[in-house]
């Protein structure tokens, strides 16, 4: 395909969707590849209810691979996207262990529904900054 294989794997993604548009094998709408998105969840889902670790596996690659088409189609680095995201989760789970200290509790001793609680509030104190 003329595409590097020791590229990442979201770039290199990327690049042979982009490389395949150029014949044509590609959707014109930035909308119908969250179409191909939503049938990859429910695929994932059949996957997950399957127990088949080797399908749940190979449907979470599909999935990625279109979000990296996703990314093309809105012009935007997957790497970066993935790297922000990264970024982005690291500073509001430290949020939640600040808040937590302030509390005197650890990470471990909080159920998932008071972390979530946190979470949201870190979220909702971000947007207020912002």
């Amino acid at each position: 395909a003329g595409v590097p294989h020791n590229l990442p794997a979201l770039t290199r993604a990327w690049k042979l969707q982009a490389k395949a548009s150029t014949v044509g094998f590609d959707w014109n709408d930035a909308r119908l590849v969250l179409d191909k998105i939503r049938e990859e969840t429910a695929e994932i889902d059949e996957a997950l209810a399957s127990g088949d670790k080797a399908a749940i596996a190979e449907e979470i690659g599909d999935l990625l691979f279109v979000v990296a088409n996703l990314a093309r189609h809105a012009d935007a680095d997957p790497e970066g996207c993935l790297q922000a995201a990264n970024a982005k989760f690291e500073r509001r789970f430290k949020g939640i262990e600040t808040m937590l200290e302030t509390l005197g509790k650890a990470a471990v001793d909080a159920s998932l529904a008071e972390l979530e609680e946190l979470w949201q509030a870190v979220k909702r104190s971000e947007k207020a900054g912002s």
